[in-house]
């Protein structure tokens, strides 16, 4: 009885002093990183159930990195932005931005979701090491399109990174992803 009363009243003073063990635990995410873990949750559902030849390259991919929403737009002057998750063996693994800037003959507002699958180490350990990874710059990027994936499997095809662009929504003339630069955050 005595060990019990013990223990007891060493966990009532360490919750008093705010010691929370099973709360630390789930409070290791903020807010808005588990709101980008079901917004990825949710644009990866949308991609497997759109394009189901991208499954070909999740089931060899090193690791995925989804941006659920991005939004561009623009006048003469433009730019995009999103927030995202990087999942290896199906659970987050960091968290991500993407920004790009352009200038020409454009106008418009659009959305849209992209998925970057990394098929190899080198390539998700560039995106790992670097300081802010630049599309076009390191390792070899293919841009899918929904019926590439019907004559590409991963033998045939040997790209670093295969990337998905799926759900556009508004209207912007031209999308692609060269000039785009992907930087770690923590939300």
């Amino acid at each position: 009885m005595k060990t019990s009363a013990m223990i007891g009243i060493m966990l009532a003073v360490l919750m008093l002093a705010g010691y929370q063990p099973f709360a630390a635990m789930a409070a290791d995410k903020s807010p808005e990183a588990t709101q980008i873990d079901s917004d990825v949750d949710g644009a990866l559902k949308k991609l497997y159930e759109t394009t189901p030849d991208a499954e070909i390259f999740r089931k060899d991919a090193k690791g995925i990195l989804v941006f659920p929403s991005i939004v561009k737009g623009g006048f003469i002057v433009g730019g995009y932005y999103g927030k995202g998750a990087l999942r290896k063996n199906g659970a987050t693994v960091g968290y991500y931005d993407t920004a790009a800037a352009s200038y020409g003959l454009q106008a418009g507002v659009q959305t849209f979701s992209y998925v970057l699958f990394f098929m190899n180490d080198e390539a998700l350990a560039y995106l790992d090491n670097s300081s802010g990874w630049e599309v076009g710059v390191g390792p070899s990027i293919v841009v899918m399109d929904k019926g590439a994936g019907k004559s590409t499997t991963t033998t045939t095809g040997r790209s670093d990174v295969y990337a998905f662009i799926f759900g556009q929504q508004g209207l912007m003339a031209g999308l692609g992803l060269q000039g785009s630069k992907i930087t770690r955050i923590k939300p």
